[in-house]
């Protein structure tokens, strides 16, 4: 049988697969990317297989090496939550909590819960990721994440923190102005929408429901865009019609600078939801972020 690699040669390989970087594995590992690429080149020796493959510009794992990071990153995450545990349980929280949200939510987090949060553990600090995209938290090394309700994997634990949600077609006056204000979602046809695009390239379908009967409408226009805030500075600047969230519009409904249209085939859904692995050992970190999170609310 090979020799066992050691806790240092996975979290260098898991650090890596993360990355996709030696130079910045390197940085993170505060090593030099030689003797992190000596680590490597060792590892995939005794094990006979070769993890990564590398050229002068990428890196990316082999089908062994996705296989192995696949099944040791959950041991390391949960043997780092173990130590912090350890470590923390008679002082304060200390460390890095890394998460995972929309952009929305991000917005969200940066305007409340995370400055309460900072301030009242000052020995904390959070590394945030907006991300469009749905995220594997514990392959990709996060502490926890935060989307809508069905979009959480069963095998997570999920905590309700956000009340009822929605989303709203707005549209700025001088847009507006001289036109004729669409009253179903199929009069969407003769307007000019500002579209948003999925992680995976296509078009977002714009969903409606009225009386309980879903309506989804492929909205045409001569802008797509994949961040909520540049789709509001589009319709601000009159530039046609854009689905977003609530939250987001609504200092601009209540100033006047955007209008609401067809609020009745919008209903709210639940909100959102944090998410984290259900393991045993919550980290400290992310045991207070909760705590702060359930006063502050979303």
């Amino acid at each position: 049988m090979n020799e066992r690699p050691t806790l240092s040669e996975l979290t260098a390989l898991a650090t890596v697969y993360k990355l996709r970087s030696f130079r910045k594995a390197a940085d993170e590992l505060e090593i030099s990317p030689s003797t992190l690429s000596h680590i490597i080149r060792d590892l995939e020796t005794r094990l006979g297989a070769r993890l990564f493959n590398r050229t002068t510009r990428s890196v990316s794992p082999t089908e062994s090496g996705e296989r192995l990071v696949t099944r040791v990153s959950p041991l390391l995450h949960e043997l780092d939550a173990a130590l912090r545990e350890v470590n923390d349980a008679k002082d304060l929280p200390r460390g890095v909590l890394r998460l995972t949200a929309s952009d929305t939510v991000a917005m969200m987090l940066v305007e409340t819960v995370i400055p309460r949060f900072l301030q009242k553990y000052p020995e904390m600090s959070v590394d945030l990721v907006a991300e469009a995209a749905f995220v594997d938290i514990v392959a990709e090394g996060f502490d926890a994440g935060f989307r809508l309700g069905e979009a959480v994997p069963l095998d997570m634990i999920a905590i309700h923190v956000g009340g009822p949600s929605r989303m709203l077609v707005v549209a700025s006056p001088a847009y507006l102005h001289g036109r004729e204000i669409p009253a179903t979602p199929d009069d969407l046809a003769l307007h000019n929408c500002i579209r948003s695009r999925t992680p995976a390239g296509r078009n977002y379908r714009w969903e409606f429901e009225l009386a309980g009967r879903p309506h989804p409408v492929e909205v045409q226009g001569t802008l797509t865009l994949n961040r909520t805030e540049h789709m509001l500075k589009a319709a601000l600047s009159g530039m046609g019609i854009a689905f977003v969230p609530e939250i987001m519009a609504a200092p601009y409904l209540s100033s006047g600078q955007l209008s609401s249209l067809l609020e009745e085939w919008c209903p709210p859904y639940p909100g959102i939801y944090l998410y984290y692995p259900g393991r045993r050992l919550l980290p400290p970190g992310l045991k207070a972020f909760i705590d702060v999170l359930k006063v502050s609310g979303l």
